[in-house]
């Protein structure tokens, strides 16, 4: 055997069997897309919270309930003459007439005011009976809040639609929705869970009761002036 072969043989033998250059390569590094993958946990967890917390949580949340009597404000409002006031009025002593009583709906409908299956309902349900009609009140403040009508319609000239919306256009009842936990009305705490202003009439909040004072006088008011 010659010299050379004789160094090549030896060469290998120190090599092993993946021969010289492999022996002595250095371990691979992990890649840099490796630090990725906690990332992109992270964020598809994040997505998945607000998707939880916007989209399937209000629904967990809230409850719905259908008024005892699909109303029409559209029908009323053109069959009578004074309009909301026919129903929504100030007493001599100056409290306000929110959701009117039984008695007041009588004088209008002691005797069936079409055939509609509502109206039918109507009569057998609650004019025939005396029964007063069990309302669903979107706009029922909490025991410890007090609110006045008439320093806001009366002193400060407000529009119905200014906290309660169109309501006037409306031809039919919307469902009543409710917070299973307080049990609170949806318009109160708002129907937008992520907090942003809409156009529309949005007036029920706290907040927006301090942002319209502020406004209009100048300065936000005591909390003691609404809570008792």
């Amino acid at each position: 055997m010659s010299t050379t072969e004789e160094k090549e043989q030896t060469a290998g033998e120190q090599g092993g069997e993946h021969g010289p250059e492999e022996a002595t390569h250095e371990p691979v590094k992990p890649g840099a897309w490796r630090f990725l993958i906690p990332i992109g946990a992270f964020g598809a967890g994040f997505v998945s919270l607000l998707f939880f917390g916007w989209v399937i949580f209000p629904h967990l949340l809230y409850g719905e309930k259908q008024q005892p009597v699909d109303f029409s404000h559209v029908i009323h409002q053109e069959a009578v003459d004074e309009g909301c006031e026919s129903c929504h009025f100030f007493r001599e002593d100056g409290s306000f007439s929110g959701i009117p009583r039984l008695e007041n709906c009588v004088q209008c409908h002691e005797e069936p005011m079409g055939e509609s299956p509502e109206e039918a309902k109507f009569i057998a349900e609650y004019v025939e009976p005396g029964k007063e009609i069990p309302w669903h009140v979107y706009a029922r403040q909490p025991q410890c809040a007090f609110f006045s009508h008439a320093a806001h319609v009366k002193m400060a000239e407000l529009e119905c639609a200014t906290c309660h919306g169109p309501v006037g256009d409306s031809d039919h009842a919307r469902p009543y929705q409710y917070n299973r936990l307080t049990k609170y009305s949806r318009n109160i705490w708002g129907w937008n869970i992520a907090g942003l202003k809409k156009k529309t009439a949005d007036r029920m909040k706290m907040d927006d009761c301090a942002e319209c004072h502020e406004e209009s006088k100048g300065h936000k008011d005591a909390c003691f002036v609404c809570h008792k």
